[in-house]
């Protein structure tokens, strides 16, 4: 073949297709005018003698920045790469230069390369091969090491070991006032604290402690001066007194101060005229100065109601009030029968801040039955996601946080 001026040159996929038809015929080599036009048109052709040498040697023509043009359209990939995304070679799209360790363009590991070992390969995250996001050795959902949420267990949560917390990282940045809820090691599970003015639900089974979690999320704020506010749907004022008094929490003596309201509803009359109690129970909690509010339980409320869209409606209604008197206020609520992480009728959880499951742990061996809390989701806050056991004693509830279930 002769040569070829540029004007002529012919697309390069001809030219091969052309070149595998005719291999009894190696191609001849370009003539001198044409290597010294071409040379002065790239650095790659000049420098790289040897190469060009070998080709014509084997009857191939040489490698000319016209033909590396040709190869990558695109103008990304210098004269010689043979793998576009080689680590070896030349980055397409001008990141890295050959050799470097990380693919955008930061600086090697030097204490990598002071030992003396090259390292796994780099991964396109500044990790590597077998870690592309530069994790490190650890797996991110292992319970013995740093999980992926940023936790850390000393053992793995269930398995029976009494392994540290998983969740010693920073707390939730912003400029939200936040409270605790008054119960002993939950407390350390929500980082920062729960933001003001939410809106809470404890579901739960009978005899998981629902109430009790309530008047303890009371006496928190009792203890530090504020006012607080219960409507109860199941017990009578008197009842919820002694309940209180039996853990020692003087609930009668708040009453008699001005400190603490109790009242008593019954769920028929307050489901009969529930638009009417939404506007009392605003104006309570704004002449009454409250910082927190109960109603146990919003269970009865919502079962007065047969058909699903009216229950749906009057219960999002009802916490949308509550919402709009700017009041911090903790529901309870039965916990379904099939499901211990939903309530009754699957409605409330979703219309509040934050949820907390009380539940019951049976193990299969039929050891003690356990109680543990969970905290399914608190809006604005970091919290953990393990599940922890409590009890109930004299003083209140109490989570063991440095506790496995199994």
């Amino acid at each position: 073949m002769g040569p070829v001026s540029e004007e002529e040159e012919e697309d390069w996929f001809e030219r091969a297709l052309r070149e595998a038809d005719a291999d009894e015929e190696p191609a001849a080599p370009r003539s001198t005018a044409d290597e010294s036009e071409k040379a002065e048109q790239t650095d790659a052709a000049e420098t790289d003698s040897g190469s060009d040498d070998a080709a014509a040697t084997d009857g191939e023509e040489p490698t000319t920045a016209a033909d590396s043009e040709e190869h990558d359209p695109f103008g990304g990939i210098a004269a010689g790469d043979e793998k576009p995304f080689s680590d070896e070679e030349a980055d397409p799209f001008g990141d890295v230069t050959a050799g470097d360790e990380n693919t955008f363009g930061e600086e090697p590991d030097e204490a990598a390369e002071t030992a003396g070992g090259a390292g796994p390969e780099p991964g396109w995250f500044g990790g590597t091969e077998q870690d592309p996001f530069g994790q490190g050795e650890r797996d991110p959902f292992s319970a013995d090491d740093v999980g992926e949420f940023g936790g850390a267990a000393e053992a793995d949560p269930f398995s029976g070991g009494s392994g540290g917390s998983d969740f010693d990282e920073v707390e939730f940045d912003s400029d939200i006032d936040r409270i605790d809820v008054g119960i002993e090691g939950l407390d350390e599970m929500v980082l920062g604290g729960i933001p003001t003015r939410s809106l809470m639900v404890t579901v739960g089974a009978a005899g998981t402690g629902k109430t009790t979690f309530a008047l303890q999320f009371l006496t928190e704020a009792l203890e530090n001066d504020e006012k607080a506010i219960y409507i109860t749907l199941e017990e009578s004022r008197d009842a919820i007194l002694s309940t209180a008094e039996e853990k020692g929490w003087p609930f009668r003596a708040w009453n008699d101060e001005g400190e603490l309201a109790v009242v008593s509803m019954d769920p028929i009359e307050m489901a009969n005229s529930l638009s009417s109690i939404r506007n009392d129970i605003s104006r309570l909690v704004e002449e009454f100065d409250a910082d927190r509010l109960v109603l146990d339980s919003v269970s009865l409320l919502e079962m007065m109601y047969d058909h699903p869209a009216q229950r749906r409606s009057e219960v999002f209604d009802f916490a949308r009030s509550l919402k709009r008197a700017g009041v911090t206020t903790m529901l309870t609520s039965e916990a379904s029968s099939d499901d211990a992480y939903t309530s009754r009728y699957g409605i409330i959880e979703y219309l509040v801040d934050a949820v907390f499951i009380l539940q019951y742990v049976r193990p299969s061996d039929f050891r003690e039955t356990r109680l543990a809390v969970e905290i399914q989701k608190i809006r604005d806050a970091n919290h953990s996601r393990e599940t922890k056991p409590y009890e109930i004693t004299n003083d209140g509830i109490s989570v063991y946080r440095q506790a496995n279930i199994f």
